[in-house]
C-alpha cells in the first residue's frame, strides 16, 4: 500500500518536472525568436507617475504621486466598510444609524481637510 502511495507521487513529481521543463524551453525558445527592437524601446518610456525608468534613485522626486494613490486606497477601504450598511438598511437601529452617520462624518470631513490642504492637487 505505501509503495503504491510514493509510486504516484513519484510519478506526479516526473510530470510536473517534465511540464515544468518544457514549458521553460518553450518559453526561452519563442522569447528569442520573437523580441523586436521596437518592443525593446517601449521599456524606456516613463512610468505611469511620470518618473524615467532608468534614473537615478538618489534624484528629489515629488512625491504627488504617491500621497494620491494612498489617499485613494484609504478613502476607498473606508468606502467598503459601508457595505453592511447596505445589506442590512432594513434592519438598522438608532445607535447603528447615528454610529455610521459618524463614522460618514468623519470620513468627509477627512477628506475635506484633504481637499484644502491641497493634497489631490497635481
Amino acid at each position: 500500500m505505501l509503495k503504491t502511495h510514493f509510486l504516484i507521487l513519484f510519478l506526479f513529481l516526473m510530470t510536473v518536472s517534465l511540464l515544468t521543463f518544457i514549458l521553460y524551453a518553450l518559453s526561452c525558445i519563442l522569447f528569442s525568436a520573437g523580441v523586436d527592437d521596437e518592443f525593446q524601446i517601449e521599456k524606456l518610456y516613463a512610468f505611469e507617475c511620470g518618473f524615467g525608468s532608468f534614473s537615478d534613485a538618489r534624484d528629489a522626486f515629488d512625491i504627488k504621486f504617491y500621497l494620491v494613490a494612498v489617499l485613494f486606497l484609504l478613502f476607498d477601504l473606508e468606502i467598503s466598510f459601508l457595505l453592511p450598511l447596505a445589506v442590512t438598511l432594513s434592519a438598522l437601529t438608532f445607535v447603528d444609524f447615528v454610529s455610521i452617520t459618524l463614522f460618514l462624518f468623519i470620513l468627509i470631513l477627512g477628506f475635506v481637510f484633504e481637499w484644502k490642504k491641497g493634497g489631490l492637487d497635481w
